[in-house]
């Protein structure tokens, strides 16, 4: 049996830096009522006329470096993205030509936040085909592209990220080992950007109102986030007959820092087993799993049992059980 295993990790974050203090100067809020509501004290923006596919070919051109692997070799490139440069091409494409791997297959999907759970589901399969032998699975949105500076309900929580992992057959028993995915439509009320698409195409009016920027009800997804997120981690960990005690690290989606802790209690995980940056990063969407995986890869271990959970629009939401497949960001 073929197992898709992780054999490399690589990441990129914007330089500039926009704190609770700077939010505090353009819109009513401040760091006490960010902090306490969402745990953010400070968002990564990309800047320069730059969009998500400059990131996703940072990520890339680092994890091809630390593999050591020719762009030649690499059979396809896949994009987890809600911010891709344009609705067409697939910012896949895109990433592809860039970075040298002209010979690889590339397409998006789109999941929002759930965004890398789906692609890495979507990325294995490819290789447990038998027919695929290096697959690269990338994940980041640009988020402040798509957020109002004018809503303090929103503005505080989103940064730019993005994440991109090298995907192998083993005969290991490493890899992506299970997956649980959901959706539930009648989430679209609360959690959605209004205009933009063919359901309401762009007019002088969706601009003026600031239709082409994410709307949301925080507190039904909040309760749903929360809800969803641990139901679905403890059901895949049951599933694998896992004890709990037995899982190394917990990767949580990084939306708020109240639905993280949530989560990890229901796991009876305690915080030192749960990865968090969201205080650094805010909601990368897509991109907040690989971030954490990537700043985590030096205390990774072969073998660590991994629960990766996220949360997002559509609804969507789901959970990956993960084995790591090698030891502190040494490839095998």
């Amino acid at each position: 049996m073929i197992n898709a295993v992780i054999t490399g990790i690589g990441g990129y974050v914007p330089e500039d830096r926009l704190t609770n203090d700077d939010l505090a100067k353009i819109v009513d809020t401040n760091d006490e009522w960010i902090m306490s509501r969402v745990g953010i004290k400070e968002r990564r923006v990309l800047r320069g006329g730059k969009a998500t596919s400059f990131m996703a070919i940072n990520a890339v051109n680092e994890l091809l470096q630390k593999t050591g692997y020719d762009p030649l070799t690499i059979d396809g490139v896949i994009c987890a993205t809600s911010t891709g440069d344009y609705h067409f091409p697939p910012m896949a494409t895109i990433v592809a030509y860039e970075t040298g791997c002209t010979k690889a297959f590339g397409f998006d999907v789109q999941a929002a936040c759930s965004g890398f759970v789906y692609l890495l589901e979507t990325a294995a399969n490819f290789i447990r085909s038998g027919r695929y032998k290096r697959i690269i699975a990338v994940a980041g949105d640009m988020m402040t592209s798509i957020t109002n500076y004018t809503d303090r309900t929103t503005c505080p929580l989103f940064g730019d990220a993005c994440g991109a992992v090298m995907i192998e057959p083993t005969d290991e028993p490493y890899g992506i080992i299970d997956s649980i995915l959901r959706t539930d439509g009648s989430g679209l009320p609360h959690l959605h950007m209004k205009a933009g698409g063919s359901k309401r195409p762009p007019s002088y009016e969706t601009v003026d109102n600031h239709e082409h920027t994410v709307y949301q009800d925080g507190k039904v997804v909040f309760k749903r986030a929360v809800v969803e997120m641990a139901d679905v981690a403890e059901e895949l960990v049951l599933r694998n007959g896992l004890k709990k005690s037995d899982i190394d690290w917990i990767v949580p989606h990084q939306a708020n820092l109240r639905i993280i802790d949530a989560a990890a209690r229901r796991l009876e995980a305690p915080m030192e087993k749960v990865m968090v940056n969201i205080q650094r990063y805010g909601n990368t969407s897509s991109g907040s799993i690989p971030i954490c995986l990537w700043e985590w890869e030096p205390q990774l271990r072969k073998g660590d049992n991994l629960i990766l959970a996220a949360f997002g629009a559509g609804f969507t939401w789901g959970a990956t059980y993960l084995k790591w497949g090698y030891d502190g960001g040494i490839k095998n």
